[in-house]
């Protein structure tokens, strides 16, 4: 039976979960920047809304649901942070689109962009003249990213969750013999020991992960 109790109570509990399970994702819900942000987003809401107006669901097995596609969620994110392969099947990963003013076609047409697409997208970014562009990056949330020529003081993440981006160390007119010295400087045994590194003011800057 139709009941504005039940109907608050589910409510209340819908809310509760959502704003729990945004802040064990870090809030990336609230800003997505990936493909799994957008669908746990998108699930949950259903889950959500769909249960308000079907009085055949109780509130127990409304919670039990919760609590399946939390803990799903929870595994996911586990996983694509500590296992590439994961993260680039569920997330997939950044497409160069333009390298040194040339449009590569291939990895547009790979990213499913029409010629329009990459139009708005340049635009939208302020480039009036493709040749000035280093490199533009179609990140995975979809936006953008453009180095100019001749831009200084850019941030290059060379390394990613114990992953070597290899486009930026070509960008960067570096090779892995100059990462793997740069790192042993710094006491840097091994690339998996780096959470994050940048290349900015001509210096590799490192954030290892933690050890106990």
């Amino acid at each position: 039976m139709f009941t504005y109790g039940d109907i608050l109570v589910k409510l209340f509990v819908g809310f509760l979960f959502i704003v729990v399970l945004i802040n064990l994702m870090g809030k990336t819900n609230l800003a997505p920047v990936s493909a799994m942000d957008q669908v746990q987003n998108y699930v949950l809401g259903g889950i959500v809304g769909g249960v308000l107006f079907n009085p055949n669901m109780t509130l127990i097995q409304f919670i039990m649901v919760l609590l399946i596609w939390s803990l799903m969620i929870l595994i996911m994110r586990y996983l694509t942070i500590h296992s590439q392969r994961v993260q680039k099947f569920l997330n997939g990963e950044p497409v160069t689109i333009i390298r040194n003013g040339e449009i590569l076609v291939d990895n547009c047409l790979k990213a499913n962009l029409s010629a329009k697409d990459v139009a708005l997208k340049l635009r939208t970014a302020g480039v009036v003249d493709v040749s000035l562009v280093k490199r533009a990056i179609l990140e995975q949330s979809g936006a953008l990213t453009v180095i100019h020529q001749g831009d200084t003081n850019v941030k290059f993440p060379v390394i990613t969750d114990g992953t070597v981006d290899m486009d930026v160390l070509d960008l960067m007119g570096k090779d892995v013999d100059w990462l793997d010295e740069n790192l042993r400087r710094q006491g840097v045994d091994s690339v998996k020991d780096v959470y994050l590194a940048e290349f900015r003011n001509n210096q590799l800057v490192i954030s290892g992960y933690r050890k106990a």
